[in-house]
Parts: structure tokens; sequence; C-alpha cells
């Protein structure tokens, strides 16, 4: 049984940052990139058919790209840790003297005694695994990548793009006038991407209200820029 006092430290800690970080990279682009495309081409044309069939065209585009940036990235990732693993085993084997050395250099920064270090550098040596993995994560700072990273990065960034791209191009279906259709994309835009922030902050433990304002002003400045861009063009 719990008592109250373990009630009282329960520890919550956040442990799906990958996942929230493929979010943000999807959703944050496909708010903004068709957004600007759909807004540039609303000065330039008279139907918004031809908005929803390029915004189309753009979402399937940019979530492949997206999520196959994201399935490269995370498999480099992995590559690099198979690398460094291989290298740190083959040292503890071929020099396990500047290995050990190394350890107690990471302890010595906890300030623990040197007869406490020792006994750890001794435990070290009669478990080659904990040693290796020892080393992975205080000398280098790797943790071993989940398997499924690389694949599952893929499908958050490729469907969070999708899901957000799909947003400002929402008025064009219901809209015959691209002028009338762009005045409520800029606001239900804002109004997502003011809702994104506050959820990403509430999942990052950060403040929601200020991640909300801060996402919708970056957001919504980068839509602007883009959106003068495309009209610049256009």
């Amino acid at each position: 049984m719990r008592n109250k006092q373990d009630i009282m430290h329960e520890e919550k800690h956040f442990t799906a940052s990958d996942l929230i970080r493929d979010i943000v990279i999807g959703m944050s682009d496909g708010l903004t990139v068709p957004f600007a495309l759909a807004a540039g081409l609303s000065g330039t044309v008279d139907t918004t058919t031809l908005i929803l069939t390029a915004g189309g065209a753009e979402i399937a585009a940019g979530s492949i790209a997206m999520g196959l940036g994201g399935y490269l990235a995370a498999r480099t990732d992995a590559e690099h840790y198979e690398s460094e693993l291989k290298r740190e085993q083959l040292e503890i084997i071929e020099v396990p003297e500047k290995e050990e050395e190394e350890v107690a250099e990471i302890f010595r920064e906890y300030y623990l005694e040197e007869d406490q270090i020792q006994s750890i550098v001794a435990t070290m040596r009669k478990h080659p695994d904990k040693w290796v993995d020892l080393m992975m994560k205080f000398e280098l700072g790797l943790e071993k990548p989940d398997a499924s990273r690389a694949r599952n990065s893929a499908i958050t960034i490729a469907t969070s793009y999708i899901v957000g791209g799909l947003i400002p191009l929402l008025p064009y279906f219901f809209m015959a006038s691209p002028s009338s259709g762009l005045e409520v994309s800029v606001i239900i835009t804002l109004i997502a991407l003011f809702i994104f922030g506050y959820i990403k902050g509430k999942f990052t433990g950060t403040s929601p209200w200020k991640s909300a304002f801060q996402t919708c002003i970056v957001g919504g400045l980068a839509a602007a820029v883009a959106f003068g861009l495309a009209r610049l063009i256009s």
C-alpha cells in the first residue's frame, strides 16, 4: 500500500519527447506552407478549384518529403549509435586502462571519494556490457534508439503535416471566392496555431499560454513572410 508521502511525491516526467518533436515538426510546417501557397494563389486566380488542387498536391509532396526526412534522420541516429557502440566495445578490449580512467573521470565530476570510484571501476571490469552502456550514456551522451523509431517518426511527421496542411485549405472547400476563403483561412490558421501551441505547452511542461502565444506569433510571422514572397513572385 502506498503511504501519504509516496502519493505526495509522485513524480511526473515527460517521456514522449520524440513523439512531440515529430508532431511539432509536421504540424508547424503543415500549417504554414500550404497556407502560404493558398494565400499567394488567392490573389492571382478567380476560382478555389486551382487553389485546392495545388494545395492538395503540395500537402502530398510535402508530407512525403517531411516523412522521408524524419525517417533518414532517425536512421542516421541509429547508425551513429551502432558505430559508437562498436568503437566503445573495441576500446574496452584494446585499451582498458584508458577506459577505466575515463570512468573514474566521470564520477570525479560528482565528487565521489577515490575509494568509491575505484570500487565502481572494479565492478565495471566484471560487467563489460554495463561498462559499455555507462560509457555510451555518460561519456558520449547517447541513448539506444528505439528499433521502430525511424518508421514511427516518418509516419508521425507525415500525418501531422497532412492534418496541419488541411486546416488552412478548409475554407476553400466551402467558398467560391478565393479572397473570402483567404480571410477565413487566416483566422482559422491562427486559431489552430494558438491551440496547437497551448497543447504543446501542456505536454512539454512549459507554460501553455506562453507556448500558445509564441507558436501563434512565430507561425503567423512565418506564414506572413511566406505569403509576401508568394505574392511577390506571382
